[in-house]
């Protein structure tokens, strides 16, 4: 077929800079959805997929992890915009085999961006690039998984690493953990460490479970949803739907958010009539623009005032929780002038506030990864807990802790064990049930996984799902690292930056995707799946394979497992292949809470798991009682001439994979470099919106991180903050700037200068071009005075 786009670069001359839309969604996303769906899978599967779509005897979603409704009240159309794209991505017609690689060497690719790279088409056969080879070159299934066997049996368990992206079935993620720790290690980072780390650890240590206490009914009955550090309208556009239905039901909201966001603002829902010709529905009733990083001040100034309003549930407190005395005499010691300054907002801001909070009976607190990728995360995950616990707005009905996850199965893949830190009860389990003693030590997370590729401590990178190489931090670190690994092997569906990032020798192995029918073993087979509200379901998709040789991840784990431990291990590796109801059979066995799994997940809807604090208000921490914690507030104090810079998302784009040019929601088309500023900001900084500058962060070991040509574009935030799109400025983060407590990588707080940009190249840019260098920095670099 015509390779239309395919062969489309990003040329940053062709950017459009706009003005920013005051809604999201309405009549556009729906023309943008069916034009992505037609052009990239016709006709005939776009119907195929996108009316099975969140359908209870359907496939889940690729995109995020927000909640399905009840079966008997979801629409025939079951997605949003995002859902459509990711959809539209996994199932094109086009496709990429020996040919395209033929064509291609690995050192051409690696001068792509990422858009590009997806843009091929899916993987048709596994290929192999072997050790001194220029290109790709296919490879038997059977002698990919013999390499990796030959490699895994040469090294110690603990220098290979086992990555899980959170695309991956709970089936296939239990299997590959099981696999690892039968292999003899517990690295197992995956894309946790990097999203929501923040918030296992800092909920775990303080309510006992390292999940969000809400449902989707919760959120519907909410009298006040407080959202925190999240961009619903590009990274959960579902949930607009949820927060309208909470609006009708009389519900107030608060967005706490440094960039004025059109999904908080105003939703015009493309299912209901006022959504298409009307004005559709306002959203936030109060928007606080906080400053990049204040939130665990914010937090605290909210608590002091309750507490000084009497605003709290003091049975509650008193019957399940520990700690409160401390936690109110620090209140009453509050700094107001570092609140003020951390936060940016008003007093009157924050008292306005704490009055919609003091008056509401049942408030559900939302949060996404403006919260979790800062420096002071943990603590700031245990502040919003500390306001749940002050008014009892956790275990009753419209209220609760409401993490929403970015990834469709992350926390389902976390449920299944893949965690660098098992729980012992996770293991003792696990050696109880499966016969053999799992490692007890600790393994690496991503970030430590990096160091130890970088450090030759690892060998062997598998990477189930996901591309690495490009959401991990310090680029030019992470490529450095995953260049020193021996063997380096991706299970995928689309080309991307992690397969010409390589090792001595890598191995691509292209996997069936969540749209396609799995005949493993010669059946109809379906996978589980958990949302972010802790609800299992099933999945099967309905198309034809792009491939007759792809294979699913559960095949492909098994068949490692088999070639790393044996035809004889005494794990039924064939079994589960053969027939995925074994596999959760012994999830049922293992795994809290799963008590006949098959079962139960297979009923329409699926079922929800235990959580403890919602279901008896119960807390399983050390205290066994929820714990009120007291953090210090620390300003993150911008020196002169310089911003704090968040990373975040275009609307085009999920994670990693770049569905296309348009950020229309922010205005910015055709184009990606981009740095919003406060317009006096760029005023200060001696710019002029539209001019091209270079973004460099300076490390306290003189290290100096450079990427360049951006073009300057005025956007509605706070002064001294600023933000660009990822991958394009991870380089610009130090492998060691991560959350105290969590080791997640801290995105959202990255201290830069810009500097007049040599102009670079304007048009084709590579999206992770960056330089990396020690000592001073040469250029020449304005200097104002300090930024208000």
């Amino acid at each position: 077929m015509a390779r239309r786009s395919r062969q489309r670069e990003i040329d940053e001359a062709d950017v459009e800079v706009g003005a920013p839309q005051d809604h999201a969604a309405g009549p556009t996303a729906v023309a943008v959805s069916m034009k992505r769906a037609i052009g990239h899978m016709g006709v005939k599967r776009t119907a195929q997929t996108l009316l099975r779509l969140n359908q209870a005897d359907g496939f889940d979603c690729q995109g995020c992890a927000w909640p399905d409704p009840s079966p008997d009240h979801r629409h025939t159309a079951e997605f949003c915009e995002n859902g459509a794209k990711a959809v539209a991505d996994e199932a094109t017609r086009d496709l990429i085999g020996r040919e395209f690689f033929a064509q291609h060497p690995v050192a051409e690719l690696a001068e792509h961006t990422d858009y590009w790279l997806n843009q091929q088409g899916r993987i048709t056969e596994p290929m192999v690039l072997r050790a001194g080879g220029t290109h790709y070159e296919p490879i038997t299934w059977g002698d990919a998984f013999a390499t990796i066997g030959r490699h895994l049996t040469a090294i110690e368990p603990d220098q290979a690493v086992f990555y899980t992206s959170g695309k991956t079935s709970n089936e296939a993620a239990f299997l590959y953990q099981l696999f690892a720790r039968a292999y003899g290690t517990n690295n197992l980072p995956d894309c946790s460490n990097m999203c929501h780390e923040s918030t296992s650890v800092g909920l775990a240590e303080v309510i006992g479970i390292g999940k969000g206490s809400v449902s989707l009914e919760d959120v519907h009955r909410a009298e006040l949803i407080v959202i925190l550090g999240q961009n619903p309208g590009t990274n959960h556009p579902r949930m607009l739907s949820a927060l309208e239905e909470a609006k009708g039901n009389g519900a107030r909201i608060v967005a706490v958010n440094p960039l004025k966001e059109a999904g908080l603002v105003r939703f015009k829902n493309p299912q209901n009539v006022r959504g298409v010709v009307g004005h559709g529905t306002g959203l936030a009733d109060r928007y606080l623009q906080i400053r990049s990083n204040g939130d665990l001040a914010l937090l605290q100034a909210l608590g002091a005032l309750l507490i000084e309003r009497g605003a709290v549930d003091r049975d509650f407190v008193e019957r399940h929780t520990t700690g409160f005395e401390e936690y109110a005499a620090a209140l009453a010691d509050l700094d107001w002038d570092k609140v003020l300054r951390s936060t940016g907002l008003t007093r009157a801001e924050i008292e306005d506030t704490a009055d919609l909070l003091a008056a509401s009976e049942r408030t559900v607190f939302c949060w996404a990864m403006g919260i979790t990728q800062h420096h002071n995360a943990v603590a700031t995950v245990k502040e919003i807990a500390n306001l749940a616990f002050l008014q009892g707005n956790i275990g009753k009905p419209g209220a609760g802790l409401c993490p929403v996850r970015g990834h469709s199965n992350v926390q389902g893949d976390r449920t299944m064990g893949i965690w660098e830190r098992p729980p012992g009860h996770f293991l003792d389990s696990l050696q109880r049930e499966l016969g053999f003693d799992p490692p007890r030590e600790h393994g690496y997370d991503a970030v430590a996984a990096i160091r130890a590729l970088r450090d030759g401590d690892a060998k062997v990178f598998i990477g189930m799902g996901g591309n690495f190489v490009s959401a991990a931090p310090d680029t030019s670190v992470t490529e450095e690292a995953m260049r020193a690994a021996d063997l380096t092997v991706h299970v995928s569906t689309k080309l991307n930056r992690s397969h010409v990032v390589h090792g001595r020798e890598a191995l691509i192995l292209p996997a069936l995707g969540r749209s396609e029918r799995d005949l493993t073993g010669g059946r109809v087979q379906r996978v589980s799946v958990e949302d972010s509200m802790s609800a299992v379901h099933t999945s099967h998709g309905p198309l034809k394979p792009a491939s007759p040789y792809l294979r699913s991840e559960v095949d492909i784990v098994c068949s490692i497992a088999e070639a790393t431990l044996g035809q004889g291990h005494h794990l039924p590796w064939a079994a589960y292949r053969a027939d995925y109801a074994e596999v959760r059979r012994t999830i049922a066995k293992v795994v809290p809470g799963c008590a006949s799994y098959d079962e139960k997940a297979s009923q329409p809807g699926g079922f929800v798991l235990p959580h403890p604090p919602r279901d008896t208000r119960t807390f399983p921490t050390k205290l066994d009682k929820a714990i009120f914690t007291v953090s210090p507030v620390e300003v993150l104090e911008v020196p002169p001439g310089k911003l704090v810079l968040q990373t975040i998302r275009s609307h085009d784009q999920f994670n990693t994979t770049i569905y296309g040019l348009s950020d229309r929601y922010r205005g910015i088309e055709n184009g990606r470099r981009v740095i919003f500023l406060h317009p006096d900001d760029i005023t200060a900084l001696g710019f002029a919106e539209g001019d091209l500058v270079d973004i460099i962060s300076e490390w306290e070991d003189g290290s100096v991180r450079q990427v360049p040509t951006f073009r300057v574009v005025s956007y509605d935030q706070p002064r001294g903050c600023a933000a660009a799109y990822y991958p394009e400025t991870n380089p610009l983060i130090a492998l060691d700037h991560t959350a105290e407590g969590s080791n997640q990588p801290a995105y959202k707080s990255i201290i830069v200068r810009l500097t007049p940009s040599d102009g670079g190249s304007t048009g084709v840019v590579s999206t992770l071009a960056s330089t990396y260098t020690r000592g001073d920095e040469a250029k020449r670099t304005v200097e104002p005075d300090q930024l208000s």
